[in-house]
């Protein structure tokens, strides 16, 4: 059985998560202990919650850096939904906010359309829906696929990081889920 990291930040989806690992016979298990996540065999940085007090209590548990290491050293991370956001260099979020900056871009406050935006979309180019709840945008160059106009998935190198949420996204999200295990 894989061991998978969801890294905790004092907030966020793990719970969902940690279902929907357990669905796939993956083991999730929650925590912010760098050395867990250094030596797990996949990491999944969740999302929900602010990017001010996330990134605190990343950057206070030790949990920040060893997710940078850990991208350095080309090991596997998902970003959720906020997760795919504080991965990425700076956020508009809380008044701007300093990201891991694991990959090149901003995350911006979405000024158009439904905000926030809540429910189900088709993700181009794959042609599946996927549930989104969200009020803020990845730009990145990295960006590799988008619905209804807003970056929905990003990767670089080690990183997949994705605006929807798998977990709560049906069998297509544990299709997803089960395609990013598959790679460890």
């Amino acid at each position: 059985m894989r061991e998978v990291v969801v890294v905790d930040y004092g907030a966020g989806n793990t719970h969902s998560v940690v279902a929907a690992l357990g669905r796939l016979d993956a083991r999730g298990r929650v925590t912010s202990d760098p050395l867990a996540i250094a030596g797990a065999d996949f990491v999944i940085l969740p999302g929900v919650g602010s990017a001010r007090s996330a990134m605190a209590r990343l950057n206070n548990t030790g949990a920040a850096a060893s997710l940078v290491e850990r991208i350095r050293s080309e090991g596997s991370v998902l970003g959720i939904c906020l997760g795919l956001q504080l991965a990425l260099e700076s956020s508009e979020e809380d008044g701007g906010v300093t990201g891991l900056g694991l990959i090149e871009g901003t995350v911006t406050r979405l000024r158009e359309g439904r905000v926030p935006r809540l429910g189900w979309e088709v993700v181009e180019p794959w042609g599946e829906a996927f549930y989104f709840a969200h009020s803020y945008a990845a730009r990145t160059p990295y960006a590799t696929a988008s619905a209804d106009g807003v970056t929905a998935v990003v990767e670089h190198g080690a990183f997949l990081g994705v605006q929807f949420h798998p977990e709560k996204s049906g069998p297509a999200g544990l299709d997803f889920l089960a395609s990013c295990l598959s790679r460890v």
